[in-house]
C-alpha cells in the first residue's frame, strides 16, 4: 500500500476535532489535533499523537504539558487556521486555564501533565494526565466533526 492509499482509508474514519496548546518562553502555541482519545479514567488519562516535523513536537517535549480544546461546530475556520490551512494563527487571542492557552468557547477544555512519551513511526504519543476540565454547557452544543478530509455536523 501507498502513503495516499492509507491516508485514504484514515480518512473514513470519522473523529473530533481538537486545537492541542502548549507554552513555551511565554507564549502561547497551537496546533488542530484529530488524534485525541481518552486512554484511561483511574487515573484519568488522554492521548495525543504529535508529528516530530511540527513545531508543536518540541514544545510540548520541554513544557511536559499541553490543553486539549474540543471545538463545536462554530471553530471549524479557527481549525483550518491552526492546521495552518488560513493565516491568523499568530494574532489569535488564548484565553487560559490552569496557566495553559486554550481556545475560547470550546466544548470542551482538558489540563494535562504529560506523563508518559511513546515514540511511534514519525510521531510520538503524548499521554498525559488530566488536572482539570472545563466544560460547555449548552442546549444546542455540538462537535465539529472531521471525516474524509472535511468537517461535518452530526445532523
Amino acid at each position: 500500500m501507498d502513503d495516499l492509499q492509507f491516508r485514504q482509508a484514515m480518512g473514513k474514519f470519522s473523529t473530533g476535532v481538537t486545537i492541542l496548546t502548549t507554552e513555551h518562553d511565554g507564549k502561547p502555541h497551537g496546533m488542530t489535533a484529530n488524534a485525541f482519545m481518552s486512554v484511561s479514567m483511574n487515573p484519568k488519562l488522554v492521548a495525543v499523537s504529535v508529528d516530530h516535523k511540527t513545531d508543536m513536537y518540541e514544545k510540548i517535549l520541554n513544557a511536559k504539558k499541553y490543553a486539549v480544546s474540543i471545538l463545536d461546530t462554530a471553530q471549524a475556520e479557527l481549525s483550518k487556521t491552526f492546521a495552518k490551512q488560513l493565516p491568523g494563527k499568530e494574532q489569535f487571542a488564548f484565553t487560559t486555564f490552569h496557566s495553559l492557552p486554550i481556545v475560547p468557547d470550546a466544548l470542551v477544555h482538558l489540563a494535562c501533565d504529560v506523563v508518559q512519551e511513546v515514540k511511534a513511526g514519525d510521531h510520538t504519543i503524548f499521554i498525559g494526565e488530566v488536572k482539570d476540565i472545563q466544560t460547555k454547557d449548552e442546549e444546542n452544543e455540538e462537535p465539529l466533526v472531521y471525516y474524509r478530509s472535511k468537517y461535518h455536523t452530526l445532523q
